[in-house]
Formats: structure tokens, sequence, C-alpha cells
């Protein structure tokens, strides 16, 4: 008898599940008078193997001569006839309207990988989308191998973080991702779950981390057999996976996740388990959460998820009790403490950090404003000075992200002259925008191609164009020596890694800023940054400073190096004197070129 029931087997988990007696499948389907699994084992036979009816709505079997590499589906027979579905806990599909595979997580070779994830302090994030990021054949799309190939430049440049939009089973070849028709099972023209595995094992040998971007707030819309799975539901919405009534209206469809059935929570917190624990990713950021929160994505009380936020706060428990060294990013937008309070804490949802709208929008509106006179430093000052839950790095800052330059908007250099980035203006208030991202408190992160000086606006379709790394090399560089200063590459930077931030001016009449950031606040730490965001140059000018003595010129963004076009204006070290000055015991004069930003700092003793 190749079908043995589930009191002789008893295992645990769900889907296809290998072990040496065959495969054990698990499905929930509450609704249904019987199911067996048919596929490649037994001729699509469904008279074959039939599972057994378990409590709670589940359903079980072995199939003896079912093994890796097999295709299945369930067969559900309900009081409306036969249905054939594909695995909600499928980690691999032929294609997201094809057949689900027998995968078996244990093959995949890590070999002596022991990756240790960097303090979240020394961060640097690099956005990606695989389909986009390297294509190396027209009409093709790129896949985790691709990405593979691109690794050293990542390095190169200093990125030790990945973020990779949502690679999971959708519709097609060309998606953002953020339409998982399959949450468990990775793209299949990404190259499937083990070259998944393959890219998070070499990120890994270059010292970069992973970070997987999961969709939590709807499933799909389209090419989901989750959708009606057992053929019961209400209102004409989606059935067992999902909420059946007002609640289950998203901006993307009416596919929100039931959050209070506990199956559906069970669903998603293994998934966000199986991304930590099989596939060794480093981190989790989580898509618009306010739709998991909120029905509206609001605060009216009226529409709060208590469900959906107890879900967030029983994700980010788990991960906080087995891998308290793996960070969860929350994508909220709203500015609330909240998000990355501690779960000890009323209402606190436990993300180790949130991406910063308080952050991006003012700094990109002061980058890409036309006139200097409308540029607002006290905005570009509050950006700065930020923080969440009395931690600095509780926020990713960017100016680019795969939203932030899409969906009308467009790359900064692309909003600043558009057509034409390759211009003083582009290039000169572009380096701003990057300086500020790389020396201001918090993690800070990049978004593909905006090293390559990369025009237009992100499309699934327009992949980046590789040639440009060449043509402005020295712009790559330029983002390469920020990066090195923010990580302390040469020991007198570590003040960017450190929680304090402290004004020294704000100018808004000649749009000068200068900050102070530290992390003990002594020589080879204390590190100095200003930015011109003006089209002026100005000489002699004065700041007060917190410490007397040398400083030395770390970065001028105006340096020909980076760039033709750019000056080379002679900024130098200079010596802070003794003297108060706007309520600093000490004073320098430094000169600075228009849209340019300096760093400073004192070698160590």
């Amino acid at each position: 008898m190749k079908n043995t029931t589930t009191e002789k087997i008893n295992m645990n988990g769900m889907g296809a599940i290998i072990h040496e007696n065959g495969v054990f499948f698990r499905v929930w389907v509450p609704n249904a008078k019987n199911v067996s699994v048919i596929g490649s084992f037994n001729d699509w036979n469904d008279s074959n193997d039939a599972l057994t009816h378990e409590e709670n709505g589940y359903w079980g079997g072995n199939i003896e001569n079912a093994k890796a590499g097999d295709e299945y589906k369930f067969c559900i027979e309900t009081t409306e006839g036969k249905l054939q579905r594909n695995d909600p806990y499928a980690k691999e599909l032929t294609n997201s309207v094809g057949n689900s595979i027998v995968y078996d997580p244990t093959i995949f070779d890590w070999q002596d990988d022991d990756f240790q994830m960097p303090s979240w302090n020394n961060l640097v994030i690099y956005e990606l989308h695989v389909g986009t990021f390297h294509v190396k054949e027209k009409g093709k799309i790129g896949n985790f191998h691709t990405v593979i190939e691109k690794l050293d430049y990542l390095k190169d440049l200093g990125i030790n973080a990945i973020e990779i939009m949502p690679p999971f089973e959708f519709p097609g070849g060309y998606s953002w991702g953020y339409n998982p028709a399959y949450p468990f099972a990775i793209e299949s023209e990404y190259g499937g779950a083990d070259a998944f595995k393959t890219l998070v094992k070499a990120a890994h040998e270059k010292g970069i981390a992973v970070i997987l971007d999961v969709v939590y707030n709807h499933f799909g819309p389209t090419d989901m057999d989750m959708w009606q799975f057992d053929g019961w539901s209400e209102n004409g919405l989606g059935g067992i996976y999902f909420y059946n009534d007002w609640r289950a209206k998203t901006p993307w469809g009416d596919t929100r996740p039931d959050y209070g059935r506990p199956e559906v929570r069970q669903y998603i917190r293994d998934n966000a388990m199986m991304w930590l624990e099989e596939f060794r990713v480093d981190g989790l950021r989580m898509d618009m959460i306010p739709y998991i929160r909120n029905v509206n994505a609001d605060e009216d009380p009226n529409t709060t998820l208590q469900e959906g936020l107890s879900l967030l706060r029983w994700i980010n428990s788990e991960v906080a009790t087995k891998f308290p060294w793996k960070l969860t990013i929350a994508e909220d937008l709203h500015g609330l403490n909240s998000i990355t309070d501690g779960l000890g804490q009323e209402c606190g949802l436990g993300f180790g950090s949130q991406w910063d709208a308080d952050f991006v929008h003012p700094v990109r509106e002061a980058i890409i404003t036309q006139e200097d006179s409308h540029r607002n430093m006290e905005n570009v000052s509050l950006a700065i000075l930020n923080k969440y839950s009395g931690d600095s790095f509780k926020r990713v800052i960017y100016t680019e992200s795969h939203d932030e330059v899409a969906n009308g908007k467009a790359r900064v250099t692309e909003e600043i002259a558009s057509g034409d980035v390759n211009n003083w203006y582009s290039k000169k208030r572009a380096s701003l925008g990057v300086a500020l991202v790389m020396t201001a408190a918090g993690i800070p992160m990049l978004f593909q191609g905006q090293a390559l000086l990369e025009d237009k606006w992100f499309s699934d379709t327009d992949p980046i164009d590789w040639k440009r790394q060449k043509k402005f090399n020295g712009f790559v560089n330029l983002h390469r020596d920020l990066i090195q200063l923010r990580r302390n590459f040469n020991n007198n930077t570590e003040g960017l890694s450190g929680q304090n931030t402290e004004l020294l001016k704000i100018d808004n009449e000649r749009k000068i800023i200068a900050f102070h950031r530290w992390q003990k606040g002594v020589k080879g730490d204390s590190t100095v940054v200003i930015l011109n965001f003006s089209n002026t140059t100005f000489e002699d000018y004065v700041i007060g400073m917190p410490a007397e003595g040398e400083w030395k010129l770390r970065f001028n963004s105006d340096w020909e190096g980076y760039d033709k076009e750019f000056a080379n204006f002679m900024s130098t070290n200079a010596i802070a004197n003794q003297g108060e000055y706007d309520g600093f015991h000490f004073n320098i004069q430094f000169s600075i070129a228009p849209y340019t930003a300096l760093i400073f700092s004192q070698d160590r003793d």
C-alpha cells in the first residue's frame, strides 16, 4: 500500500514533506468532502492517493513512490464538484499557472556558510530588482545567477547588504514582485529555490547580507489557487485564506489575508520564518504594513485590524527570540514610534527599523527644487535629526527607492533635468543628496543604478545599463568614497556610525547646513559634515566647532576626479581655534563650492 495514513507517519509541517518513506502531503481544506494528491507519480489519477481527514480542516497522507522533482496538485472534492489546486506551501512551481513541484530542502550544500550579520549601525543597503539589475541578453530578464556576477561590483562599492524586491512566483516573467501568487515559491524565471539559496550563499561569501522584501498586506491578485481554494467563499470574495467582507479591500485588489484565522496567521508566520531559517536570509522588509494594521492604512480606530497588529508582533517576537541579530524593516511611512518600539512597550510592534518618509521627502524636495531661494534648510535639518524609538538606526534613509523613482516620480537626476541627467546641476545636487544619506544618522540605502547616474525611472522592463559604470566611473567612485567613510574604512570617521547628531549651523539665507556626528566624541570619531545647497561659492565661512585643533578634509564632492564638470574647488584642511561662535567654544573658517558636501574629522592621537 503506497498511501500511508497520518497515524502511521505523523509528519509535522505543511505541503510536501520529503522523508525516507516517500513524501507526506498535508493541506488545509476545511470545506472539502474528500482530498487526494495527483501528480507525475500517479499519472494524475485522482482515485489513487486519497488523504486522510485530520483535525481542524487539515488533510494529510503519505505517498511512498513520490519523490523530489515530482509535479503535483491537490484534487479537492466539494459539493459543487472537483477542484484542482496548487499547494499554497509549494516552494517551487513550473510557473504561476503550472504545477507544484516536490522540493527537497536538505539537498542544497551550504558548505561552511556561517555568515555574521553586520551590526545594524554599520549597514549600507542596496535595493535591487532581480529581473532588471543585470540583464545579459536583450529581451530576457535577469536572474539570481546574473545578480551573483555583480556582487564584486557591490562589494567594491562598499555595500554590505542587498535588499531584494519580492522574488516570489508571480504571473509572467516581468513584475515588480508585489503581486505574489505563491508566497512560498521562488519565481521560476529567476531560477527557483536553489538558485536563490546560491545567491544568498554567494553574497555571504562576499560579506554581504541579504534582506528579503516580503508582501503580507495582500496576495496576488491573479494566478492564485488560494482564491476560493476549497470552493467556499462569501460575497464573491476569496474564501478561506482571505477576508470575505469589507476588510478584504486593498489598493491592489480584494485579497487581504484573513489575519484573524489561526491557519492563515500560521501560514504567514511560517513564510517569514522559512526565509530566515531555511534560506538563511539576514532580514525581512515588510511591504506597506499600514494595510496590515488598518483596513484603510490610516489611524481610524474603527478600521484598525487588531489581529494584523498581533500577527506582526508574533513574527517580530519570534525573530527577536531566535535570530536577534537579524533585521526586520517596516515600510509604514507614517512616522510612528510604535512601529519600532519594543514589544514590551504599549502598542510596540518590535520592528528593528523602518523606512523614513520624514527623511526622503524633505531631502528630495531640497535637492530637486529648481530655485535656491525655495529650498528650506529648516526642513532638511529636521530630516537630519529625526529618529524613532530613541534610536538613530531605527530608520532607513534614502533619496531613491523603487517607490520614489516610479509611479509618477523619477530618478533624482531626472527630476532635476528631465531628459538630460548628465549635466552639472543633476550631478552636483544628486551627489549632495547621497552625501546626506551616507552621513546622517540612520541605515543608508541606495537603489540599483543610483551610483551609475541612471536616468528616467524604474520599470520592470527597463534593465540597468551597465555601460554607464565605465562612462560615469568618477560618479561611482564618489559613492564608493562616501560609503567607505560611512563604514569607517580609514578609522577616522567612526562618528558616522554613532548615535549622536548635533546641528552646528542652519543658514536658510545662504542655504548651508553643518552638523556633528559622533559616537564617543573623541578624535577619529567626531565627524563634521557641511552641505551647501546653493549655487554660490563661499570663502572664509565660519561655523562653531565641537573641538579645537586641525580638522582634516576627508571628502569634497566638488573634486574633479568625480566628474570632469566639477570645479575642483580647493577646500582644504582647517584649524578650529578658541572663540565663541553660535554657542560653541571653538570656530573654524572654511571655503565651499556650490552644491557641495565636505566631510571633516581629526586624526586619532
